[in-house]
Order: C-alpha cells, then structure tokens, then sequence
C-alpha cells in the first residue's frame, strides 16, 4: 500500500488540485489528511475536493480545525491571537453544518500499517497535543519523553510547514510539511509512504493561486498571498522563530 500524506492544506485550493494531479501519477492507494485543512481562504472549496474523491480518503484533526470547531459551537478563543480569531471567525461563517459536523469527526491520531514501513502513526503536532511545537533541530533528549510510549516504527507529523525526516531513539519520526503555507521554496510539499519515504514538493502556477486568492473575501487574502503562496518565509527564519517557542526539557 502506498500513502500519501497531505497536511496543513489551509484552505490553498489551487496547491491541493496540483498536488492531487501529482497524486493520481504516483500510484497512491490512500491518502491520508493530516489536520489544518479548513483555516485559510477557501475553506469550502478545498474540504469539497477532497470529499469527492475516488481514493479512500481519512483524516486526522489539527489545532486549527479544532479552533473552528470552538468557534461554531461559541466557546471563548481569547486566548487566540486577534488574527487568528478573525480568520477563525470567518472560516467558522463559512461552513455549513455538513461541513462542521465533519470536522468534528476527526479522529486526534491515525494508525496505518504501510509496506516497507510497517505501523505508522500519524498525528498533527504530537501524539499527545495537537500544538506542541518540534523541529529538526529539536534535541533528541527533549523529544524522548514526548515519544516515549509510541508503539509504532513511525511517526507522521505536520504543525510546523517544514519538512523532515530524522530519527528519535528506535523511532523514524517524519515531518510531511504544508501543502498550502509551506517555509522555504515556494510550491507544496507532502509526504509518499510506501515502501519507503519520499519528501515531495509539488510546484504549481503560484501568480494564478495568488490571484484566486485575492479574488475570495477572506479577510487577509492579499497577506496569505504574498507569504504563503508568493514568497513564503524561509527556513531558517522560521526555525529560529521556532526555537523560542519549542519543547523544552
């Protein structure tokens, strides 16, 4: 079985429909969604695209569907960011109840067995929290408690936008990165599991993504399309953000 890994979509339509193109190239038997699909300018458009598809589709919540969730059922975000609690808010007036009803279906974690690979964990941030922040340059010695009663060979992961494949004790943990606000070079990344790990970067035509996105009303399209889509941050400006607000021992 091959598996395809998509986390982070944010709401990018156009980076999930050129990822999906690569998708139906590549022998893929499942995909599996790892949280964050929602939170971002086309919020209906891209949970609709990956409904219908003819492949088994399964999911996995992230914090920011989480939010989503919180949101349409009026409990308190304040302690969300002020943007992030309107972008929160108008993805919240967006969805119909199908939509959210699906959301709330979402698992926290997902167990697969994949060839070559063996048992697979897949989680949004941690097995534990879906908000815990950990990169490659996290010190194993941090991460061996976070791990320490996973019982899998390996662990899936998103949260941070940046990919990875590393090693923690016995454990192969592997970041799939973002399709749709991915740091570094500007297109979508994903994972390929099966028989072994492909770190995928799927390029696609960003200045027509960048339009479509400030042609929806979401309240910040213009930013998501110059950061996000048109000239993400790079990786080492965000791994140094990251090291401030990590794990710690």
């Amino acid at each position: 079985m091959r598996v395809a890994a998509l986390y982070d979509i944010h709401g990018n339509l156009p980076a999930l429909e050129a990822v999906l193109d690569d998708i139906r190239s590549a022998g893929v038997d499942e995909i599996v969604v790892g949280g964050d699909v929602v939170l971002g300018p086309m919020p209906n458009e891209t949970l609709a695209s990956l409904l219908v598809l003819d492949l088994p589709v399964r999911f996995i919540e992230g914090n920011c569907d989480r939010e989503v969730s919180a949101e349409v059922a009026g409990d308190d975000l304040s302690h969300l960011p002020a943007q992030v609690r309107e972008i929160v808010s108008w993805v919240a007036q967006q969805m119909p109840p199908g939509y959210v009803h699906e959301l709330n279906s979402w698992p926290k974690t997902l167990r697969r067995t994949i060839d070559g690979l063996g048992d697979v964990l897949f989680c949004h941030a941690t097995p534990r929290n879906d908000n815990e922040i950990f990169t490659q340059a996290t010190r194993e010695e941090v991460l061996l408690p976070v791990l320490r009663d996973v019982d899998a060979a390996v662990v899936v992961c998103g949260h941070t936008h940046m990919q990875f494949d590393r090693t923690v004790g016995a454990l192969r943990v592997i970041n799939a990165g973002s399709v749709g606000m991915p740091f570094g070079e500007p297109g979508a990344d994903w994972l390929l599991l099966g028989p072994d790990v492909e770190l995928r970067h799927t390029t696609y035509d960003i200045g027509d993504a960048a339009a479509r996105v400030r042609a929806t009303s979401f309240p910040y399209a213009n930013q998501f399309a110059s950061q996000s889509i048109l000239q993400p941050p790079t990786k080492e400006t965000m791994l140094e953000v990251y090291a401030k607000m990590e794990l710690t021992p």
